[in-house]
């Protein structure tokens, strides 16, 4: 029978360089480049929001861990014969468990990101607490896990996991004498030649907690991962992604099982080791994991440029009459999403696309019907962060009265601020939902000028109301220090004169009464909002937009009222 690393009887103590042992060595050096390429391509465009949103540094660790894995594997071919006996079973021990159990926990992070993101569907499903509510101390270990965010969770459970592998390791290494004949049961030792014992080395009952690890992730966690996903359609390629991955991890722990103790596998073993079929799953997930998103950001950019292309193409050729056209093709648009169906007249047949790509379409959408826009953004592009933002300032703005933009009026001064102080506590409000990396679940992705700018306003009040949060450290997620809460026995002296009594915690009962900083106006998030605008301008609006055609053009074929009804929206469609 076969042995890990392909080994006989007959084979002899140097390394194997021949044709195939050449070729593995020029194979493993040109994919660590081009895997190095990718991942560096990823870390300098790691400030997208596709990119932002997928956690990549944990899984971009997960895959350096497999990686170094994979490449032990690859070249195993060449120095095996050179390795210690116990070389490769502390690989599989350590660097192979550690990698997939990130790799999962990065993996399984698209369900969690799909869950959150209805909340900006359905925000009455979603309580209004700012993340950096903690419960007290008496809540115990498992309350404070609980209100860990994702990525610390993930962590903490693989690193649990991983310590419990990492155990049995050990103690099958000790219990077994086949690496050490001083110690461990009577009659597990290993006896022949050297070469002879390495061959007995790699296969037996010791690798029971690596086969386990890998049985559980690709046959339990994968699987049921699919089955959530189901359902789920995103625009970034992120669902796609997540299903491949979990599908080229199935093949990995039974061919490695087969090509150890099938004797019919031992020609094979000659040139392709029994690992090396975990190795292929390791180099499939890599592909997945890290240039697919590398392709999706090109395709980002892309549509960014060609979006910006058709509305300058647009501005150029913008006439009178195609302003007239263009505005009532706007109008249809509105009253279509009204209504829920499409009306095949003329006007909207021979109406053109660039019309609707421009900002002027993406405000008129957003102030009269912003709804479907919502729920595409949130259920399929994973951005409904931005689209509540810009609804939230534009609403906040529209209410601002004469009084408080004109400070000339008749209303008095103390009025005046009573309103001012209003619209300072729905501003903090759109601050700590949106804005704040304290606080808001999905921060939207603004310049770090813009988000010190907005910070100076609105930070202490945030502090003053929810409470100071210091950052978690992963390596001991329980030491939390107390947090500083209205009404908490920890909270400064200066922090009931800030905040109303209340029951209801990060509710509309709760109101700032501290002084109104001198930066805030009707102006504070116009650089936020414009930015905002812009990413949504070039990325989600002209999916939203070709989504919308799609279905229509489906709707067309079909005929199906009932489907028209449910998912149709009236997009003007090129000629």
């Amino acid at each position: 029978m076969g042995s890990e690393l392909g080994l006989t009887a007959d084979s002899t103590p140097r390394p194997r360089i021949n044709g195939v042992g050449i070729w593995w060595i020029c194979w493993t050096a040109t994919w660590t480049v081009l895997l190095l390429w990718g991942m560096g391509f990823l870390i300098h465009h790691r400030q997208m929001s596709m990119l932002k949103i997928r956690g990549i540094w944990l899984s971009l660790s997960s895959i350096l861990f497999l990686h170094l894995y994979w490449a032990s594997v690859q070249l195993g071919y060449v120095f095996g014969p050179l390795y210690p006996g116990d070389m490769q079973y502390w690989i599989m021990g350590t660097y192979l468990p550690l990698g997939i159990g990130l790799f999962h926990a990065s993996n399984t992070r698209f369900l969690h990101v799909a869950q959150r993101q209805k909340q900006f569907v359905d925000k009455a499903g979603i309580p209004n607490v700012p993340n950096s509510y903690k419960p007290s101390k008496a809540g115990g270990i498992l309350e404070r896990f609980r209100e860990l965010d994702y990525s610390a969770k993930a962590v903490i459970l693989v690193s649990s996991g991983m310590f419990f592998q990492l155990f049995m390791a050990v103690f099958m290494y000790l219990i077994s004498r086949k690496w050490h004949s001083s110690w461990g049961i009577p009659g597990t030792e290993v006896s022949g030649t050297e070469m002879e014992q390495k061959v007995q080395m790699g296969r037996g009952w010791e690798w029971t907690p690596s086969i386990f690890w890998q049985f559980f992730w690709a046959w339990i966690v994968a699987p049921l991962t699919l089955w959530r996903a189901r359902d789920i359609h995103d625009t970034q390629g992120w669902r796609t992604q997540t299903i491949l991955c979990a599908i080229s991890g199935l093949h990995a722990a039974p061919m490695w099982l087969i090509a150890l103790y099938v004797p019919g596998m031992e020609v094979i073993n000659q040139y392709w080791i029994p690992p090396q079929w975990i190795a292929l799953s390791i180099w499939l997930m890599e592909i997945f994991t890290v240039f697919l998103p590398c392709w999706e950001v090109l395709c980002h950019q892309a549509l960014c440029q060609e979006t910006l292309n058709t509305i300058a193409q647009w501005e150029n050729n913008k006439t009178l009459g195609k302003a007239i056209r263009s505005f009532k093709s706007k109008s249809t648009i509105i009253e279509s999403i009204k209504t829920g169906w499409k009306s095949t007249n003329s006007s909207v047949k021979t109406s053109s696309v660039e019309s609707i790509l421009t900002l002027s379409a993406l405000e008129y959408v957003l102030a009269r019907n912003p709804e479907p826009l919502q729920q595409f953004s949130a259920l399929r592009d994973f951005s409904g962060e931005n689209i509540a933002f810009l609804t939230s300032v534009g609403e906040w703005k529209s209410s601002f009265p004469a009084s408080v933009r004109n400070r000339s009026s008749d209303v008095s001064e103390e009025n005046r601020r009573e309103l001012v102080r209003e619209r300072f506590n729905r501003a903090l409000r759109i601050y700590t939902e949106y804005i704040s990396a304290t606080d808001a679940a999905f921060p939207i992705n603004i310049s770090s000028a813009e988000l010190k700018k907005l910070a100076s306003v609105f930070e202490e009040p945030a502090r003053s109301m929810y409470g100071e949060k210091q950052a978690i450290n992963p390596a001991t997620p329980f030491n939390c220090p107390e947090w500083n809460k209205p009404g908490s026995a920890h909270s400064s002296s200066e922090a009931p004169k800030s905040v109303s009594e209340s029951e209801s915690f990060g509710g509309d009962g709760v109101q700032y009464w501290g002084d109104i900083p001198d930066g805030f106006d009707q102006t504070i998030f116009d650089d936020a909002e414009k930015s905002i605008k812009y990413l949504v301008l070039t990325n989600t609006w002209p999916k939203f937009v070709r989504d919308r055609r799609a279905s229509m053009e489906s709707f067309q074929t079909s005929g199906s009222t009932e489907e028209g009804n449910s998912v149709c929206f009236s997009i003007p469609c090129k000629q």
